[in-house]
Formats: structure tokens, C-alpha cells, sequence
């Protein structure tokens, strides 16, 4: 535990990617494979749930403590951070820093063994770790119970550092450490072999390669020729997999997928063993992509039911081939990787519909893919990609060869009728925003958002909600509809949820509109609208 302290405190402390590397390396070198097991885990962004209500964390560090628990909870909004306030108001503990505990331990003894227990219990072993960790070790242990891990470090840094110390390419680390990884000594000591046995793993998926936002125009991307595009799809990226008569499908975010959709499955059995295609999973229906609300709801599910499969029927739609015939082809360039994308669809029955070849989008001119690119929405896309024919299929995020060139975002004036204060270094402000627009006389909430605000203009907002509040909900006021902003969203379905009939996805704001009145914010039938347009 002092180890993993003292590298999160080494991390938190640079902005230097060097020094963030060597930090890493130097610990990975020298750290205890279980111990490292789970430091690895927790860096590459995996967090345990807390098992411990925040509630009880401040009233214990009260009485602990002695302070009376407005004063903690005074302490708290203006330190930002729960573990850190509990860290500094208890009273350092009498240990010896010469025989530190392991992280494992305090992992598995200590953490996740708060799940097992009750309240009163709880107290017991939270309290036994409060008074035999030093304060430094303590904070980081409170970052650990209450699920809010996070050090300032990319995975794409830890797979550098862990590469370095194994004396491999990055890419091969990062294959080692796709899919579901488990924190154990063996499986660490199998990160650090030399040869990739841990890449030979049936069901273990590739890095996958992500696209910039196009920058600059069209033009300066050189020939035409050099060039595929195709749509932007608004489903989930995913990969199939078929290795030796297993189908395993994995969604970017490396969680597994295979049972939640068995049409695109009983699909995939049929192609060849050693086949890995990378694509999008659509709510998809007669040969036309579905809206994602209808997608989502088979997110989540693990149980589907006839009706499910049935109102939200879904394909994969392939767009490249990462394996063929159990050989990676990732170094092939795009068109020979896209061909033999072509021959693993064609070796599938021909009126299967779960799995399909995602269509070029054909054009003779950069202003034909200006124009392609208005009729995205009206084609159920983002927009367009845009993928440099000779390149390569990479790890990550790599500029030059893969650009999407999304659509506009949809952009309403909306009036602020609800806030709350944010989290974190923005605790003691109002940062998180109610947004109407008019059903008739009426403002009818229909979004949320938290960012796009400078923090002078925060601080201005916050000032402003504390003059303007009407009433107060625990921790939401509602304050006078005075004040306009121009929010952006990417998407927009009919809700039975919501107030307003409506939800949107991904709401952000762009601007205050210093220079509008709440009258001339948009209505709700002007975002109707946007959901139906020409209606």
C-alpha cells in the first residue's frame, strides 16, 4: 500500500507524460505481483463499487474525529473531496510506516470485504483501517471505498510503461490486456513474459482504432483517390469474434456483449474460424438503421424477451477485418482488409440480416461528400468517415488516416429553471443546470447539462442562482427563468419518461445568451421538430 501511495502521489503530481512513465515503470518493476495486480487494475480505470453509503463515512469521521457533523459536512463542501476531508480531520494514526500493509491486502481484506458486512460491522473494519493506515494511505484507502479512484494517468501510459518493462511494443501489451482481465498474481506475471501467449486467448479482442474529428477542409486531405467513405453509424462499436468454434462479441468499452444479442451471434457461428470483424451493433430494420433509442433497450439487458427482440431487432454492420483465417491482417492496408471483410459476409447465408457490410459511400468530388453529409440525419447517421485507403489498422487514437466528420449538432435556447451545486473542486458552486423551453405559456423542463460554462462565467451563474432562488428541493433550487443558453445535443427521441415527451442525448451547453429574454427561447414544437422534420 505505502508503493501504490506513493506512486499515486508521484502521478497526481506531474503533467509530465516522462515522468508519468517512469513512475509507473519504476513500480511495475518492483512491485509484488499480486499487489501490482490489482495497482493495474485500478489504473487502467477500473473502480469497485462503493460498498459503504457516504452518509455513514461522515458520520463515522465525526465521531471518530470529535468534530460535530455540521462541521464535517462544513469541511466537506469546501475541501471538495470526502476522502481527502476524512483524511485531514482524523487525528494522525500511531503506526509503524516500516511495516506497511499490501495493497492486496487491503484490497481484499479491507475494501471488498465491506460488501460482506453490515453497518455496525462496517464501522468496525472501516475504523480498524482509519486508525493502522499513515494519512497519506488513508486518503487513497477512502478514495478506494467510496469508488472514486481516479488519478491523473491514461491507460494508454500504463500499457507504455508496462511495455517497457517487458520489453515489448506497446501494442502487443495492449492486446495482452484486452478483454475481461482479472487482477491475480498470475495473471500480472503473465502480462510480463516475453512471448504474447497471453494474446493467444480465443476470445480476446484487438485494440481498437479510433478516428479524429476532420480538421481543416476537404480539400487539404489530398487526392480523391486516396480516400474511402462511408457513414458515421450511431450504434455501439463492437468487435466479432469466431476462434475455434466460440463467437464472442465485445463492445469498445471491452465489455462482453455475446448474450445480449443472439441474432448477430447464431450469424456469426457460420464464418470461418479465425475471423475477428470490427463494426457497429444497430438497432436495425428492413435494410434502415433505427433510431438508438430504440438500441437502448437492449443495453443493459441480460434477460431479453420475445417482444424485445422483436421491437428492437439489431445488426452488426462490419466495416473492416482485423483477422482472417486465424492471421491478423491489421499491417494489410484498407482495401485488402475491406475485401476480405467482403469474403467473410459472402460465406454467410444470403438472407441472414444479423451481420452486413457496411456500404461505401461513393463519390466523384469533395462537394459530393458536403452533400452526403446533409442528408446524414435523414439517413439515421453521424455523418460521415472518411479512411485513408493505404493505411494501416492502428492502436488508438492515430491522426492522419481514419477522420469522422460528424453532422452539426441539433442547437435550442432554452431557459434555466434548476440548480445544483457540482462535485469535486466545483463543490461549493451551482454548476449543474435545469434547462425548459415553452409548451404554450408553460416552461417545461426538458434537459440537463453541466458543461461548456467558463469558469468566470460559473462563478457569475453561481452568484446569480444564490440572488434569483424561488425555493429549495434538498439539494436543487429552483431560481426565477431569467436567464438563456444556447444548449447543443446529438440526438433526440420521444420519451414516456420525461416531462416534455422528449429526451436528448449528450446535452451541453455552448453559450450564455446575455443578449436573449426567456421569451425568446424555442418552443417545445420546434424540437418536436427536429425529431420529425417537415411535420
Amino acid at each position: 500500500m505505502k508503493a501504490f501511495t506513493e506512486l499515486f502521489y508521484r502521478l497526481d503530481a506531474s503533467n509530465r507524460t516522462n515522468d508519468k512513465v517512469q513512475a509507473l515503470s519504476e513500480y511495475f518493476s518492483t512491485a509484488e505481483p499480486r499487489s501490482a495486480a490489482w495497482a493495474l487494475w485500478f489504473l487502467i480505470g477500473n473502480r469497485l463499487k462503493a460498498a459503504v453509503k457516504t452518509k455513514l463515512l461522515r458520520e463515522w469521521a465525526s465521531q471518530l474525529s470529535g468534530y460535530p457533523l455540521w462541521l464535517v459536512e462544513e469541511s466537506y463542501n469546501h475541501v471538495g473531496d470526502l476522502a481527502e476531508t476524512i483524511s485531514l480531520i482524523l487525528p494522525e494514526p500511531d503506526v509503524d510506516e516500516h511495516q506497511p500493509k499490501p495493497l492486496w491486502e487491503v484490497v481484499e481484506d479491507k475494501v471488498m470485504a465491506l460488501a460482506d458486512w453490515d453497518g455496525p460491522l462496517q464501522f468496525q473494519l472501516v475504523k480498524e483501517a482509519w486508525s493502522s493506515l499513515p494519512s497519506r494511505q488513508r486518503f487513497v484507502y477512502n478514495k478506494l471505498i467510496t469508488g472514486g479512484f481516479r488519478v491523473g494517468v491514461s491507460r494508454t501510459l500504463v500499457v507504455r510503461a508496462l511495455a517497457q518493462v517487458v520489453g515489448v511494443e506497446p501494442p502487443i501489451m495492449e492486446h495482452r490486456l484486452m478483454g475481461k482481465w482479472q487482477p491475480s498474481a498470475a495473471a500480472f506475471e503473465r502480462l510480463l513474459q516475453e512471448d504474447d501467449d497471453a494474446s493467444a486467448d480465443v476470445a480476446r479482442p484487438y485494440p481498437f482504432y479510433l478516428a479524429y474529428p476532420l480538421e481543416g477542409s476537404l480539400e487539404d486531405l489530398g487526392e480523391l483517390g486516396d480516400w474511402r467513405a462511408e457513414w458515421k453509424w450511431d450504434g455501439i462499436r463492437a468487435q466479432l469474434i469466431k476462434r475455434e468454434g466460440q463467437v464472442m462479441l465485445w463492445s469498445r468499452g471491452e465489455e462482453v456483449l455475446t448474450e445480449r444479442f443472439p441474432e448477430v451471434v447464431s450469424v456469426a457461428a457460420r464464418l470461418p474460424n479465425g475471423t475477428v470483424l470490427d463494426g457497429e451493433l444497430m438497432a436495425w430494420r428492413d435494410g434502415k438503421p433505427l433510431s438508438f433509442a430504440v438500441l437502448q433497450k437492449r443495453i443493459g439487458r441480460t434477460k431479453l424477451s420475445t417482444k424485445i427482440l422483436e421491437s428492437s431487432p439489431v445488426a452488426f454492420i462490419g466495416y473492416d477485418c482485423l483477422e482472417w483465417k486465424r492471421e491478423d491482417v491489421r499491417k494489410n492496408d484498407l482495401h485488402q482488409r475491406v475485401t476480405l471483410l467482403g469474403k467473410a459476409i459472402q460465406s454467410l447465408p444470403e438472407d441472414q440480416q444479423g451481420i452486413l457490410l457496411a456500404p461505401a459511400v461513393e463519390f466523384q468530388s469533395w462537394e459530393d461528400l458536403v452533400q452526403f453529409r446533409e442528408q446524414s440525419r435523414a439517413r439515421g447517421v453521424e455523418g460521415l468517415m472518411l479512411k485513408r485507403n493505404a493505411a494501416e489498422y492502428g492502436v488508438g487514437r492515430v491522426k492522419g488516416d481514419w477522420w469522422k466528420w460528424k453532422v452539426d449538432p441539433f442547437s435550442v435556447d432554452a431557459v434555466m429553471v434548476a440548480a445544483q451545486a457540482g462535485h469535486g473542486r466545483r463543490s461549493g458552486l451551482f454548476t449543474d443546470y435545469t434547462f425548459a423551453v415553452w409548451r404554450g405559456e408553460e416552461l417545461v423542463t426538458f434537459a440537463k447539462a453541466y458543461s461548456g460554462l467558463t469558469d468566470a462565467e460559473i462563478r457569475e451563474v453561481d452568484q446569480w442562482v444564490r440572488a434569483h432562488t424561488l425555493a429549495k428541493h434538498g439539494p436543487v433550487r429552483t431560481v426565477e427563468p431569467q436567464l438563456v443558453f444556447e444548449l447543443h445535443f446529438e440526438g433526440i427521441a420521444e420519451s414516456t419518461r420525461h416531462k416534455s415527451g422528449l429526451a436528448v442525448r449528450f446535452p451541453r451547453i455552448s453559450r450564455w445568451r446575455t443578449d436573449k429574454l426567456p421569451a425568446d427561447a424555442d418552443s417545445l414544437e420546434t424540437i418536436q421538430g427536429l425529431l420529425n422534420p417537415g411535420q
